[in-house]
């Protein structure tokens, strides 16, 4: 990425947190220089970047401005804080960016976008994306990525479709993604579930269901596990890996949140792969936004065939327009800049939810406790007292327009449910989060005393 992208990142941070308030004037471009650590030419660039998006506008003799605009809370009347979606913040997606991008992808491939493509995927994004999995230390041969409309679809595919080693039930964690659930109930597919704490999963248990049950693959979210927020050790994963060897099991590595990992020695399970056990599974939608719906399976040579004629039969190709797009996006560095921002803007929120929940359980009383980790995520969860009523305190703090959501459908039925409260951040401003959290604390403690007086 060039220099004056990631200052342009800065700065336009500095205008989305009011560092640089609205209708306010910018420091010049010396003093810019001199506080940012660039030359004047880099800065001077970054500020033709972000007038080129209506950000700021430059008044002659005077300097540069950031644009006016009308905050949409209050446009809209709404001022809630919801800590009930984990979807991507839409505020944060690159509309121009990839309006741009599918102009160009016109342009380029013209009727090629508008007919039936491969199976497998446009060649040309299969390349790109082979590269882009090397970041993540996903090193695999093109022949063994397969695009597909999301992650969901892989994830149907891989459910009905015959493994090699001829078993039928899927396992996942309790709790564990809503949505895999609601397929694997809706199909009547043979399914056992291993519960999930913030510590991992109890891998006697595991070693345990992989050679008593007949256990085809077992679906698993590594990295900031949804909704709980943790990931799993190395040593953790390595262990994983062989007991897959060993029983013959499958693993299915859901890794959608592999690109806002801040720490480079954290790698998926696929790294630690040496038997061809691991399916790996990477999302677009979620770092340039849902609507995209392009996802990539890495599978092992034996069941690229059966993988392809599966999904053919459902669906012929993802959509060429977008793929087209995403390749011209990834190619010309628009999406490396995006996911820069993504992460810093990511980061502050998880580091600001992290530091006001440690605080809040100081103050508790007991009504919750919640543990902090080194990388904390935009995901995580409480563990409440069990006298705390989740429903009562959903809806005391729903008058209040913030937003929670149970755990219910996180938990195959008939699994007891652990008494935990999951938060997701990826919605909530920065500046909303403190406030947000210390009200939740406080419905937390009225809830807990309401109990203890009955």
């Amino acid at each position: 990425m060039h220099k004056y992208m990631h200052l342009f990142n800065e700065l336009e941070a500095g205008i989305q947190n009011s560092t640089f308030k609205q209708g306010s004037k910018l420091p010049s471009i010396r003093e810019l220089a001199e506080r940012y650590r660039y030359s004047k030419s880099t800065v001077l660039a970054a500020l033709e970047e972000l007038e080129r998006r209506h950000m700021i506008y430059s008044v002659p003799k005077s300097g540069y401005y950031v644009v006016q605009t009308a905050d949409k809370r209050e446009v809209q009347g709404r001022c809630s804080i919801d800590f009930a979606a984990s979807s991507p913040d839409p505020e944060l997606f690159p509309y121009l960016d990839f309006q741009h991008c599918i102009n160009k992808a016109i342009d380029m491939y013209k009727n090629d976008l508008f007919i039936y493509g491969t199976t497998k995927g446009l060649p040309s994004l299969l390349s790109v994306i082979r590269k882009e999995l090397a970041y993540s230390q996903v090193f695999a041969q093109e022949r063994n990525i397969v695009i597909t409309s999301g992650v969901q679809l892989a994830l149907a595919l891989l459910t009905s479709m015959p493994f090699p080693n001829g078993k039928k039930t899927v396992l996942i964690e309790q709790p564990g993604y809503h949505l895999f659930i609601d397929h694997l109930l809706l199909h009547q597919v043979p399914v056992e579930g291993i519960y999930r704490t913030a510590d991992g999963v109890d891998m006697d248990r595991l070693e345990h269901l992989f050679k008593t049950k007949d256990i085809k693959f077992f679906y698993t979210i590594p990295r900031f596990h949804p909704p709980l927020g943790t990931s799993y050790t190395e040593r953790q994963k390595k262990e994983m890996v062989e007991l897959a060897r060993k029983y013959d099991v499958y693993l299915v590595e859901d890794d959608y949140m592999a690109d806002w990992e801040q720490n480079s020695k954290a790698d998926p399970l696929y790294a630690y792969d040496l038997d061809s056990r691991v399916i790996y599974l990477k999302s677009y939608s979620k770092i340039v936004f849902p609507g995209l719906r392009i996802g990539a399976a890495v599978l092992p040579e034996a069941m690229v065939e059966m993988f392809t004629r599966y999904k053919r039969s459902i669906d012929i190709d993802s959509s060429m327009l977008s793929q087209g797009a995403l390749e011209i996006y990834i190619k010309s560095g628009m999406f490396a800049r995006h996911k820069e921002k993504l992460q810093e803007s990511y980061a502050r929120r998880a580091r600001k939810l992290d530091d006001v929940l440690k605080q809040e359980a100081l103050n508790s009383g007991g009504a919750f406790t919640y543990r902090s980790i080194k990388n904390p995520s935009i995901h995580t969860h409480l563990v409440l007292d069990e006298r705390v009523s989740i429903p009562g305190v959903i809806s005391r703090l729903k008058k209040q327009k913030i937003w929670l959501e149970p755990m219910d459908r996180h938990y195959l039925p008939g699994y007891m449910q652990n008494h935990l409260l999951k938060l997701n951040a990826s919605k909530v401003k920065e500046t909303d989060i403190e406030s947000g959290i210390i009200q939740l604390g406080e419905a937390l403690r009225k809830e807990l005393s309401k109990m203890k007086a009955k």
